[in-house]
């Protein structure tokens, strides 16, 4: 089994989002991006996607210049396309189609074969009480975890 080793993860997704479906898809990406994504030099927390002439595209993921590249460096804030199969991408659409629903990128990976992978997420955003609650039960099961390991 190939192993996935992360380099990049969207923390914020999580908080400001609740999660309805998720995908894994592959990015086309240039070589000086994914040396400088083999440096770790990437965010992926503005990072969202959107749907243009039936194709999928991730707008705000920031790859930073290759520090080696020459002229042929890329434009770290381009959009990048992402691929999917037609039956998940109609099925993206019509979701989309709901109000409140948006895209997000949750991680970016390079699997062991060095293939580049973005988990994305059809997300609905979260209230301000939601979000509470969300922290209290995470207290709460701090205090519990903390609680037990006395025992």
């Amino acid at each position: 089994m190939l192993q996935k080793q992360i380099y990049i993860k969207n923390k914020k997704a999580s908080h400001d989002y609740e999660f309805i479906q998720t995908f894994t898809c592959g990015i086309v990406l240039t070589g000086t991006e994914i040396k400088s994504l083999r440096m770790g030099k990437a965010s992926i927390t503005e990072a969202y996607c959107y749907v243009h002439n039936g194709e999928m595209w991730v707008k705000g993921m920031h790859i930073s210049a290759y520090s080696f590249g020459s002229y042929n460096n890329h434009d770290p804030l381009r959009e990048r396309k992402l691929m999917l199969n037609r039956k998940e991408l109609a099925k993206i659409q019509e979701k989309l189609k709901d109000k409140g629903v948006t895209i997000v990128a949750l991680s970016f990976y390079l699997t062991g074969r060095g293939w580049a992978k973005v988990d994305i997420a059809l997300a609905r955003g979260k209230k301000l009480h939601d979000k509470r609650e969300d922290m209290k039960q995470k207290d709460a099961k701090r205090e519990m975890d903390k609680v037990m390991k006395r025992f």
